[in-house]
C-alpha cells in the first residue's frame, strides 16, 4: 500500500511541475508590465537629477516605468534644476517640422514618459523656460538626454 501511495505522489508531483513549467513557458509568471509615467509641470516625485534616469526606468531595471525620454533641466548657471519647463519634438530644426511630442518637466527640472516614442528619421528637440526656449541643432534618435547632457555636453538649460 505505502508503494502505491509513492507512486501516486510522485505522479502528482510530476504533474503539478509540469503545470508550473508550462506557465512559465507560456509567459504567464512573473510577466513584467510597463507602467504609465510621464512627468507634469509641479510634481515634486521624481529624483535623481542630472543622472541618466534609463539606467534604472528600463525594462528589467530597478525604476518604476520604462522611460523613453527622460533627462534634467537647468537654470542659467547651470547649478540649480531649472522647474516646470517644457521639452518639445519636432521633425525639422529649430522649431520646424512638426511638432511630434511635448514633455513637460516636473517642479524638480525632470521631465520623463513612457509613452511611445518614433525616433526614425531623428527629432529635434527643444527646451522652453519662461523666458528663452533653446534648440538642440542636432537631431536625437534616443531619448536619454542625460546619457550625454552633463557628461559629455553641456548640461540641459534655460531660463
Amino acid at each position: 500500500m505505502k508503494q502505491k501511495i509513492t507512486i501516486i505522489s510522485l505522479l502528482v508531483l510530476a504533474v503539478i511541475g509540469t503545470m508550473q513549467s508550462c506557465k512559465k513557458e507560456k509567459g504567464t509568471e512573473n510577466v513584467e508590465k510597463n507602467e504609465t509615467k510621464v512627468s507634469t509641470n509641479g510634481d515634486n516625485n521624481s529624483h535623481n537629477t542630472g543622472q541618466n534616469c534609463m539606467s534604472c526606468h528600463k525594462q528589467g531595471g530597478s525604476g518604476e516605468g520604462w522611460f523613453t525620454v527622460a533627462g534634467s533641466v537647468y537654470d542659467s548657471l547651470k547649478t540649480s534644476a531649472y522647474p516646470n519647463s517644457t521639452v518639445k519634438l519636432y521633425t525639422g530644426p529649430n522649431g520646424t517640422g512638426t511638432l511630434k511630442y511635448t514633455i513637460p518637466a516636473d517642479g524638480l527640472g525632470n521631465f520623463y514618459t513612457t509613452a511611445s516614442i518614433d525616433f526614425a528619421g531623428g527629432l529635434y528637440p527643444s527646451i522652453q523656460g519662461s523666458l528663452v526656449t533653446k534648440y538642440m541643432s542636432s537631431t536625437i534618435t534616443t531619448g536619454q538626454c542625460n546619457s550625454c547632457h552633463g557628461v559629455s555636453t553641456d548640461k540641459l538649460w534655460t531660463k
